[in-house]
């Protein structure tokens, strides 16, 4: 069964948190083929969300995103005290 992850946050240096996101989301894909999304909440652009859709090898998503968020050093553009939320939801009608 495919997973799909929402990971929100909040943002205090946009320019770098994207170069940052796109590093990340690349490093996913060229290891699991798992293609991620980046998007900005419309009334609060310092809150962003990451979507990975159709996650197969749960474990190896989850180590391989994790390492990569800690390779990029990710919590030096979070707010003050702000850390990376992360769901996992499965097709309910699957």
């Amino acid at each position: 069964m495919a997973l799909s992850y929402y990971i929100y946050y909040r943002v205090a240096q946009p320019a770098p948190a994207r170069m940052l996101v796109r590093d990340i989301q690349s490093a996913v894909k060229s290891r699991t083929g798992v293609d991620g999304r980046l998007l900005r909440k419309r009334d609060d652009p310092s809150t962003w969300m990451e979507i990975y859709e159709g996650v197969g090898d749960i474990d190896a998503f989850e180590k391989c995103l994790a390492a990569a968020v800690q390779a990029t050093k990710f919590a030096a553009v979070l707010v003050t005290g702000g850390a990376r939320h992360m769901e996992c939801f499965e097709d309910s009608c699957a």
